[in-house]
């Protein structure tokens, strides 16, 4: 391919992409499949690598951060970022629409926007091309996050129209990327984030910019520097124009006039408020028109036209009964207040994450202490504080334990962390959570598999690590509770059918400390297969693209473990694939006969899940879509199918069933 030709494709695939991370990001309404868009992206960046004076500051290949960046500059915010101002109760709203009436001499509608719990940006374009991007400060001086801001997707690269302008928002956490990142520092022992705001700002200051691009950040924008330049001349209309030039506005805003429509906003999104993606802690009134805006002004700090009406806090007193002490897969003990039971944001909550021994002292927890709960980020709940007063005169401080209790073996805490370890590899506990982590989802996948089941087996002697799940028997499934023969036998298939996986479902789901599901993925398809991984040096490892020392060391001391190897070994014995089956290149998949094939799957299936199947084909070759067209070379139904067959059928389309499609697996294993 020549120059001229790959510069008219990379435009073109850059234009694609960025349509579609619009739909995805910012319109809640992506129009292809996940596959589509990383296939389209892999090319992109192919052809960059290739001819890489091609590549442009408004590519998607550029969002993926990691830049080192040695300090943040500061930033002059020519006309200033102002705060605002704050009212606790619909009496003090009232009594700010009456003086803003007074100061402008006039009646008019409000918009009402969510106040959106996050950091606030600033947002810099040149003819539609993002240049700058700041944060709040002082209001007169901020810093240059630019580097950072450009790996969140939701915030475009290049407008729909070559404008120059500054606009301003809010960057936030959503609420799901808040707990999987909790949870995430939580398992390596670091410290967590109080809300979903810390975690946003934390994630914005970071200056790794490859840490920013992980955490999921998201923003909305909600004003617009300079509106009469583009002849808008209210807030509604701002939005609007924003939108359309492809930033992400929040839809949830709407123009009210009079009290009562205010207050019923109110009332309405304070009952929303724990369904929504995001946090808000309040709702923004601004006037709508501009020309109250410049009526009335600013002061030195806030508009004039402009309140935030801040929630009354959530928070309910209970009794902390006891503290419970649980052990993770890697050893971090873990306590947890267990409390009287008591309505907290629409659901009842008796039990709330102490986190660790330093946030327990923090706090001074003790036992039949008054606390006051809330839930941080309307998600996790949280104890904020002891209700001193009523604290029982013979209350003593918690002893916080030495040893682990599931096993006793002495707790240590290793390098700086927080966290409390237990360090025993025989540790019961820890050999639990290990086995349910291997029979995850993005692990082996092993259906059925849960923690009540796994504890039995345990208990009862039937396993002990995981090579052991291979041996199981129908018989000692049946002892299990609640176990009868089809129970047992769905069990021992998803079992039998894990031993198919391909090699980094398996380096997963061992539990290697840093090794994620990418980082699985890469080794898997470097190495091929289980003994050159085992046998690989550090240098080796860390001379892979986008795996460091951290992870070779972490992988490199695994597997010199003895245990480990003998582990190896029994799955080796027990059948466990061991090798890496690619994804569309090796000679299995070309020789597939699902290789090539658009394939459709509809109705219910019962012998393997939906993700199972879609999973199996694509790792043959096959691509998998939603809807029957005349494209489609086949579709694969369980019983109940509707439309999709019907729809086949008049096409006359390929269709196999499920028996057809086990059968097919079978043959070609």
């Amino acid at each position: 391919m020549d120059k001229t030709v790959a510069e008219a494709e990379i435009i073109q695939l850059k234009e694609q992409l960025n349509k579609w991370s619009q739909e995805y990001y910012v319109d809640d309404n992506p129009s292809v499949e996940d596959h589509v868009y990383d296939a389209a992206y892999q090319r992109l960046l192919s052809l960059e690598a290739k001819f890489p004076e091609l590549k442009t500051a408004d590519s998607p290949t550029q969002r993926v951060g990691g830049k080192v960046l040695t300090g943040f500059e500061k930033v002059n915010h020519e006309i200033p970022m102002l705060s605002l101002g704050d009212v606790f109760s619909k009496a003090e709203l009232a009594d700010f629409s009456e003086r803003l009436y007074q100061a402008s001499g006039s009646e008019f509608p409000y918009s009402c926007e969510l106040k959106i719990d996050g950091l606030a940006i600033s947002l810099t374009y040149e003819n539609g091309l993002f240049v700058k991007g700041s944060t709040r400060g002082n209001g007169l001086i901020g810093e240059d996050i630019t580097e950072n801001l450009k790996t969140i997707k939701a915030i475009p690269m290049k407008l729909n129209k070559p404008v120059t302008v500054e606009v301003r928002g809010e960057c936030y956490m959503p609420k799901k990327a808040f707990v999987a990142l909790n949870e995430a520092r939580e398992k390596k022992g670091q410290p967590i984030f109080a809300n979903p705001r810390n975690a946003a700002a934390g994630s914005l200051r970071q200056l790794d910019t490859s840490v920013t691009a992980k955490r999921n950040l998201s923003t909305f924008i909600y004003y617009l520097m300079e509106p009469e330049k583009f002849g808008v001349t209210t807030q509604s209309e701002a939005l609007n124009l924003m939108a359309s030039w492809g930033l992400k506005v929040n839809q949830e805003s709407r123009v009210c006039q009079g009290r009562a429509q205010i207050e019923a906003y109110i009332d309405e999104y304070q009952k929303k408020r724990p369904d929504l993606t995001y946090d808000i802690d309040g709702i923004v009134l601004k006037a709508e028109p501009f020309s109250v805006h410049e009526k009335v002004g600013n002061t030195i700090k806030v508009p004039k036209w402009a309140i935030a009406y801040k929630f009354p806090p959530d928070e309910q007193e209970t009794i902390v009964r006891d503290i419970e002490w649980t052990v993770g897969r890697t050893g971090v003990v873990t306590p947890t207040a267990v409390m009287d039971p008591v309505i907290l944001a629409g659901t009842t909550v008796e039990r709330a994450s102490l986190h660790n021994p330093d946030y327990l002292k923090d706090k001074d927890i003790r036992l039949l202490d008054t606390v006051k709960l809330h839930k941080a980020g309307d998600i996790i709940p949280e104890i904020s504080e002891v209700v001193l007063a009523k604290r029982p005169e013979d209350a003593k401080p918690y002893a916080i334990p030495t040893q682990c209790p599931a096993c006793q073996a002495e707790l240590v805490h290793l390098d700086d962390e927080v966290a409390l370890r237990c360090i025993n590899p025989q540790c019961p506990a820890q050999i639990k959570e290990s086995l349910a982590h291997f029979a995850s989802r993005n692990a082996m996948n092993i259906g059925g598999l849960g923690p009540r089941i796994i504890d039995q087996l345990f208990s009862k002697g039937f396993i002990h690590d995981a090579a052991d799940l291979y041996k199981l028997t129908f018989e000692q499934l049946l002892t299990l509770d609640k176990f009868k023969e089809k129970s047992a036998q769905k069990l021992l298939d998803a079992i039998d059918r894990s031993r198919e996986n391909s090699l980094e479902r398996l380096l997963f789901g061992l539990g290697i400390r840093h090794v994620g599901t990418k980082a699985a993925q890469i080794l898997a398809a470097h190495f091929k297969d289980s003994n050159h991984l085992m046998q690989a040096r550090v240098d080796e490892i860390t001379a892979i693209d986008n795996l460091g020392q951290i992870i070779a060391d972490s992988v490199a001391t695994y597997f010199a473990q003895p245990a480990v190897q003998n582990l190896m070994a029994e799955f080796k014995a027990v059948g466990v694939n061991l090798t890496y089956l690619g994804t569309g290149n090796d000679s299995q998949v070309q020789n597939s006969s699902f290789s090539n094939l658009t394939v459709v799957l509809t109705g219910t299936l019962d012998h393997i899940k939906r993700s199972d199947a879609k999973a199996y084909l694509e790792a043959h070759g096959a691509k998998v879509t939603g809807s029957v067209s005349k494209k489609t070379d086949l579709l694969i139904c369980g019983h109940d199918a509707g439309s999709k067959l019907a729809k086949a059928q008049t096409l006359g389309t390929r269709i196999m069933n499920e028996e057809e499609f086990l059968q097919k697996m079978e043959e070609e294993k």
